[in-house]
């Protein structure tokens, strides 16, 4: 390990051992997944947003069928929400699902269904952050660009004896400092590795910026449960709904508005009967 300040006093051959190392275990230890087998834009955007907050090997089945019903952009930006939530299922966090479908939409009505290879540009699309606007020009063109996940961020700051509170600009610019030109793809492909199997969390100690807390019981829990309830099932009266959901402690009333706040699901009369039913909104 190399003690530094910043990126400013990092001699270059510091940065040019610790891009060795790294390459090093890339080579011995290469993880192999199916999104790491193309180029295609819409493909890595789908893998990226997939990727957030889920381990790869969950996600490996999952990318698989979600390409095979939705190939493109277009046949995704087509789809109905529930469709996309039916597939989604099983990757947690249904508004990364939700976001991706967004997105879809917006590339096809504002880019003619390309995906754009801009990060400024890609940043202001649905679902898109700081890391995804990066990683994505960065796997699919190779483009010379540093993208920091929480993985990256943990190396860097163990490698360089950072503090574990480094501000995210600082470690921004470590990161564009140590990228190997023309390397893009290959470097971050090989730093997940490394990152992922070798310089854990566990073994550096150095934790996440945010904690994830408990999902059990959680209010995420229950929109999830609710969600997956309503896919299943097309429709739920909101009597069904209050007591299929009564030990709920955050108040299913309140979920239930958030969905609709969100545009997950809709309220509409019931065609067989008094009152509401709630659905998936198309």
């Amino acid at each position: 390990m190399t003690t530094v300040i910043n990126n400013e006093n990092l001699p270059e051959d510091a940065a040019e051992l610790f891009r060795e190392k790294v390459f090093d275990y890339y080579r011995n230890h290469r993880r192999s997944f199916p999104w790491r087998e193309t180029t295609g834009r819409y493909a890595v955007m789908v893998s990226e947003i997939m990727l957030q907050q889920t381990q790869a090997e969950r996600v490996r089945e999952k990318f698989i069928l979600w390409m095979e019903r939705f190939p493109d952009v277009f046949s995704l930006a087509a789809a109905s929400q529930r469709e996309v939530l039916a597939l989604w299922s099983g990757l947690g966090y249904n508004s990364r699902g939700q976001r991706l479908h967004f997105c879809a939409k917006a590339v096809v009505e504002r880019f003619g269904g390309i995906v754009p290879g801009d990060p400024l540009v890609l940043k202001n699309l649905p679902g898109i952050g700081e890391y995804t606007s990066r990683s994505i020009p960065a796997f699919a063109d190779n483009l010379d660009v540093a993208a920091v996940d929480t993985n990256i961020r943990r190396i860097i700051i163990h490698e360089f004896t950072l503090p574990d509170l480094t501000k995210t600009p600082d470690i921004q610019r470590m990161a564009d400092r140590l990228l190997p030109k023309g390397r893009s793809r290959e470097w971050h492909n090989a730093l997940m590795d490394y990152g992922a199997q070798h310089l854990t969390a566990r073994k550096t100690g150095i934790r996440p910026l945010t904690k994830q807390s408990k999902f059990q019981d959680s209010r995420r829990w229950y929109r999830g449960r609710l969600l997956k309830e309503l896919v299943e099932i097309e429709q739920m009266s909101l009597e069904e709904v209050e007591e299929k959901f009564s030990s709920c402690p955050w108040g299913i009333g309140e979920i239930i508005t958030g969905l609709v706040r969100e545009g997950f699901v809709e309220e509409t009369e019931n065609p067989y009967g008094p009152g509401k039913v709630l659905r998936i909104k198309s």
